[in-house]
């Protein structure tokens, strides 16, 4: 395992970024509380909250009705995906202007390596960082940026001067400089991680800092746990490459769209644009997933399978089934959310025929997939609302095209 001699990574992360985003975009939202809902009603939650709104207590997860008693002045603005994908695609081209970005992490976070020229002059290169972005995308839209040994002492570099702030963590600041944080602030630090350290008698960064990796292993019940303290005491950790194992879409349904018929019309565009994620990564799946939550977080999953498919009409057949049984089930009371997973994924070419497949199926699935390709290029060439197998309407706009953490969807799926 190797130390490095000098910092090697930065890591900059933006200051609420969606929020901030929209304050940027529009001037009349620069001084005020703003908060970022997934749609317009009165039954969601906050996605970000400016920094003008986090004081009064408001953040990720908070009801809109919260949100408004604590701050009545609070301007709740519908989220657009699609705006903040594009933004952050002209923020990563101004980034590269000044350093390589080495991984994309989320919308708003992304990871660099450093030379060693680079790292002897560490604040100097954040600093002309800011002022690029700053000029190059506007003054509203502030980012922290954390340098250090590795990726894991980066990021938390990155989280201690928030917002608009910089620091760099070197052999000489370890441990010391952490020991005024708490468990819950280091990156992969769970409330359910922290019952484990707990139990096993580690309360501080102090203890985390003396558990031998062996032991990190055992409470973390995997070699996750050997790499989180070796990382945090400075060795060069890199990431395994993650494998795909499925595509999915989630939505949180208003009032309005909780009858049976709604549900299912939410879950096929839901289907429909996971489909298409998947035919661009070039995969097939052969088992689908439908689950649908109720209040008090009761949830209701049905697993359907099926040959290796990457048609449309082998999802949604797949689809209809399982909503069926719902139904005759009894499961289609009070429904707040729905979510779709297309997964036991093969490689698009390793698509084998069912033995007792008939010549005709063969040639009517064929021709399925070519339906299906030709209205993704459509779509790609015409937009969204050019062509689709039903209906284009669901519960507010961008379906399937959320933005969540570690994925940023592409221009296909708006």
């Amino acid at each position: 395992m190797r130390k490095p001699t000098h910092a090697e990574k930065l890591y900059l992360d933006f200051d609420s970024f969606f929020a901030s985003a929209e304050q940027q975009l529009n001037s009349a939202l620069r001084d005020r509380p703003v908060a970022v809902v997934p749609l317009d009603s009165p039954h969601t939650s906050v996605i970000a909250a400016s920094r003008q709104a986090k004081p009064y207590g408001i953040k990720t997860g908070t009801s809109v009705r919260e949100a408004r008693e604590k701050c009545p002045d609070i301007v709740f603005v519908s989220a657009r995906p699609d705006v903040y994908v594009k933004l952050h695609n002209r923020i990563l081209e101004t980034i590269e202007r000044c350093v390589p970005i080495a991984a994309v992490r989320s919308i708003d976070e992304v990871a660099c390596h450093l030379l060693e020229s680079e790292a002897r002059q560490a604040q100097a290169l954040a600093v002309r960082i800011k002022r690029v972005l700053r000029d190059e995308i506007g003054p509203v839209l502030t980012c922290s940026i954390g340098i250090s040994l590795n990726e894991l002492l980066a990021k938390i570099a990155a989280e201690m001067d928030k917002p608009d702030g910089f620091v760099l963590l070197d052999h000489e600041d370890l441990p010391g400089r952490l020991f005024d944080l708490e468990l819950r602030d280091l990156p992969g630090i769970s409330k359910g991680m922290e019952a484990r350290l707990d139990q096993a008698g580690i309360v501080d960064i102090k203890g985390l800092w003396s558990l031998a990796p062996k032991h990190a292993r055992a409470i973390w019940n995997s070699v996750e746990g050997e790499r989180f303290v070796s990382a945090l005491h400075g060795y060069a950790i890199e990431k395994p490459e993650t494998v795909k194992r499925m595509f999915g879409h989630g939505r949180n349904l208003p009032a309005d769209w909780r009858a049976p018929e709604k549900v299912l019309q939410c879950a096929r565009l839901l289907t429909l644009s996971a489909a298409r994620r998947l035919r661009r990564s070039h995969y097939r799946a052969a088992a689908m997933s439908y689950t649908v939550g109720v209040r008090r977080d009761n949830r209701v999953t049905l697993e359907g399978q099926f040959r290796p498919a990457r048609d449309d009409r082998s999802f949604l057949d797949c689809l209809n089934n399982l909503h069926q049984k719902m139904v005759e089930a009894g499961e289609m009371r009070n429904i707040s959310s729905v979510t779709v997973v297309l997964h036991d994924l093969s490689a698009e070419q390793e698509g084998t025929h069912d033995l007792f497949d008939t010549g005709e199926s063969v040639k009517q699935r064929a021709q399925w997939e070519s339906v299906s390709d030709l209205i993704d290029k459509i779509r790609v060439r015409h937009g969204s609302k050019a062509l689709s197998l039903g209906s284009t309407q669901g519960p507010g706009d961008y379906i399937g095209s959320k933005i969540a953490f570690g994925r940023i969807p592409e221009p296909e799926d708006f």
